[in-house]
């Protein structure tokens, strides 16, 4: 059922204190929650909604929730943790007074974002509003943006074959217990054993040796998937829960260091790619592909994330620039004159190719063009803030729906930081204008 509207009742509580009374309502968070329609997007989440059922949990406190973690750079535990004895927190997320404990569970975070899903943009597109309506993005500025692509790594360890055949061997046997499959042996400890002695040989570049580790958990894998199949036979319900693990253990089992072709890099996150940027520091990274737009030009309030979005299955980069500049006019509203890009885009296939520059183009740049295509590259150092102090350098959500929606969710943390930077810009701003003019007092006319 749809969650209850908002209301304070503006009284005061003998027992209890009134946040409006004990935290200062200049801070840059209490504007924030000044500035952000709560109403509207409260309307927008309320078809996902059914007309039964018990009223859910309110939407400005679960919105004001996925905000706070990913201004912070907080996980769910630590943004719940915090939001007992921070004020501005329990402020921000619509509370009159003060709490002492947290109101709900930490797993209501992950239900919302499955619950959002595709409607995670909207939040994108209130950050947007509320950088303009503070006077932090101008119009002007969302015409002429930057395109790039980056990795979003995903929370796996760096897979060799004998990681990946260990953890296959203990899924299964995890799975077993579950169901009450009973093994004839679950050969635990000598994968574990063969694990370990597979790393170091290798670590001592001992590959005989290696490889026959290798081949030992090769064997005690097909072991265990054979017993498996044979125990669940003619058992639809135990064969349909064993359909997805068996046939990800038969594909770890099965693949080879240097084949070619889809490779499986992990048994709990099948989803993850492995893409290669040409960067020195990392040759390849695991995860998914993601697109950012910003702003060319620097706005007042500095470099906005127009559009962000998971690219899965590895695209080509220049196959991607049409989608992505559609959905940045559709989010924005404002058509775009000019987009920047990088050389991973020749061949792209936008809709008005002589409004794309890439990085490195000598025909028509010159004069203005030639100045903001040297701009492109400021691009680079916001990836670096929302790897780092956003979400983006590590995803712990599952699934691909968890990629897009963690790729979002950091791209509208960054706008609310940089918003929070230029409430804080305005109030040094007002206090050193009011010092001067306590300071240095306008003189007084002396006409006679």
């Amino acid at each position: 059922m749809r969650p209850k509207q908002h209301k304070t009742t503006g009284s005061n509580d003998l027992f209890r204190a009134r946040l409006d009374q004990i935290i200062n309502m200049k801070h840059e968070l209490v504007l924030l929650a000044g500035k952000i329609d709560w109403d509207w997007i409260d309307g927008e989440i309320a078809p996902l909604y059914s007309e039964n059922g018990w009223p859910g949990i309110e939407t400005r406190f679960m919105i004001g929730l996925l905000l706070l973690k990913h201004i912070y750079g907080l996980s769910d535990e630590g943004v719940c943790e915090r939001w007992v004895h921070d004020p501005y927190f329990q402020f921000f997320t619509g509370e009159e007074f003060f709490q002492h404990a947290f109101p709900h569970e930490r797993s209501d975070l992950s239900h919302w974002r499955k619950r959002l899903g595709d409607k995670l943009e909207l939040l994108l597109a209130e950050s947007l509003r509320v950088a303009h309506e503070a006077g932090a993005l101008r119009t002007q500025d969302l015409k002429r943006v930057t395109v790039d692509t980056t990795v979003q790594p995903k929370a796996i360890t760096f897979p060799t074959d004998a990681k990946l055949l260990h953890a296959a061997i203990k899924g299964l046997n995890r799975l077993a217990r579950r169901h009450g499959v009973r093994l004839r042996q679950s050969y635990s400890r000598v994968a574990k054993a063969a694990a370990m002695m597979a790393g170091r040989y290798a670590h001592a570049k001992q590959f005989r040796r290696h490889r026959r580790q290798l081949r030992i958990l090769r064997s005690r894998l097909g072991r265990i998937i054979r017993d498996i199949r044979r125990k669940i036979e003619g058992q639809p319900a135990l064969e349909e829960a064993f359909a997805l693990p068996l046939g990800r253990a038969t594909q770890i089992r099965s693949q080879q260091q240097r084949q070619r072709g889809w490779k499986l890099y992990s048994f709990h996150a099948p989803e993850v790619e492995c893409i290669g940027k040409g960067k020195a520091s990392a040759p390849y990274e695991f995860g998914v592909k993601a697109s950012i737009v910003t702003n060319n030009r620097r706005a007042p309030g500095g470099l906005f994330v127009l559009h962000a979005r998971a690219l899965p299955d590895n695209p080509y980069d220049g196959h991607t620039l049409r989608d992505v500049i559609d959905r940045t006019e559709t989010l924005t509203g404002c058509p775009i004159e000019r987009a920047y890009v990088d050389r991973g885009y020749r061949g792209h296939d936008a809709q008005n190719p002589r409004r794309v520059f890439i990085s490195g183009q000598k025909r028509g740049v010159f004069g203005v063009i030639k100045r903001e295509l040297r701009r492109r590259s400021a691009i680079e150092p916001i990836i670096g803030h929302l790897k780092a102090e956003g979400h983006l350098g590590r995803c712990y959500l599952k699934g691909r729906a968890g990629d897009a929606a963690n790729v979002i969710l950091s791209a509208v943390g960054h706008n609310f930081r940089r918003i929070l930077a230029w409430f804080r810009e305005l109030w040094c701003l007002f206090l050193f204008v009011l010092w001067r003019t306590l300071a240095c007092p306008a003189p007084l006319n002396s006409a006679s």
